[in-house]
């Protein structure tokens, strides 16, 4: 299985691609109804996941532990449902996986969080 680092990077690589896919049809369409949900895409999609992987490969004994890889895949989760969320929000077909996916997302800082005062920052194994 890959490292922790390179999940989160490339996670991170593959939500950017889908952000500018994105914001390419949107700027093709002239439809920009669903810019906001693009914006979260990129920004907790990309920057935050790039974030938490240049962390994890700064500090490997948080890599190896054992809330590394749930952290993962709670972080990922947390994107998915708050882009499918918000989309539907915008679209008038309910605020639930927003609602969801926001939470989600607050869990997954807390994570990092927690992981940080943990392990605190560098080549500490």
């Amino acid at each position: 299985m890959k490292s922790v680092p390179t999940m989160f990077f490339a996670t991170a690589a593959f939500f950017v691609l889908l952000g500018m896919i994105w914001g390419i049809q949107m700027s093709a369409t002239g439809d920009h109804s669903l810019s906001p949900a693009h914006g979260h895409l990129n920004l907790v999609g990309f920057v935050t996941m790039s974030i938490m992987g240049i962390y994890y490969a700064l500090t490997p004994a948080a890599a190896a532990s054992k809330w590394a890889r749930p952290h993962y895949f709670l972080a990922v989760s947390s994107v998915v449902i708050l882009v499918v969320g918000i989309v539907m929000a915008l679209t008038e077909n309910g605020e639930t996986l927003a609602k969801i996916g926001s939470v989600l997302a607050v869990l997954s800082i807390l994570t990092f969080l927690v992981m940080i005062l943990k392990f605190g920052v560098g080549n500490k194994e």
